[in-house]
Order: structure tokens, then sequence, then C-alpha cells
């Protein structure tokens, strides 16, 4: 069963966690549940998380799909984004990106 006090979680991750200043990207209030797809492990994220999670999971479709649109700038911030993940919440990062 999912827990349901996913605020309260986000807020104790998110003091020790901070935006990486390269990131334009939106910010989530809230967090949610991720699944892996092809494991089916499911982890939960809080807002910032999340966020960069779907970065991350975005900048993958965007060089599959559409690979003229590439640019250095481009993969360093993806890169950026999975090293953050990574020293931010390693559990999930292995389970969800790995």
């Amino acid at each position: 069963m999912k827990d349901t006090n996913i605020n309260k979680i986000n807020i104790m991750k998110a003091k020790e966690q901070t935006v990486p200043k390269w990131f334009k990207g939106m910010i989530y209030e809230e967090g949610s549940y991720v699944t892996n797809p092809f494991s089916g492990e499911e982890y939960l994220l809080n807002g910032l998380e999340l966020s960069l999670y779907d970065f991350i999971i975005g900048s993958q479709m965007v060089f599959e799909r559409y690979p003229k649109s590439v640019t250095t700038k481009r993969v360093n911030d993806f890169h950026k984004a999975l090293t953050w993940f990574r020293n931010n919440n390693v559990k999930a990062y292995f389970a969800l990106l790995d």
C-alpha cells in the first residue's frame, strides 16, 4: 500500500537537497511514485527528485526521437542530472535509472 503522507516525506528530503544552479526546468511542489517500466520496482520521489527524473526521461526521449536536436549542452545537462540524482537518492537512481 502506498504511503499517503507524501508531503511529510517530501519536506524531510527537500531540506537536504538543493536545486542545481544549471537546472532551468520546473520544480514540482509535490512528489509522486515512479515505477521502473522494466522491473516494476517503485520509488517515492519528492518534488525536486521528480523534476530531475522527468528531465532525464524527457531528455532520453528527445535524444532518441530527434537526434539532430542533440547538442553538447543538452548532453552535458543530461549527465549533470544523472549525477545529481545519483548523489541525492542513490537507491532510487539504481532502481529507476541505472
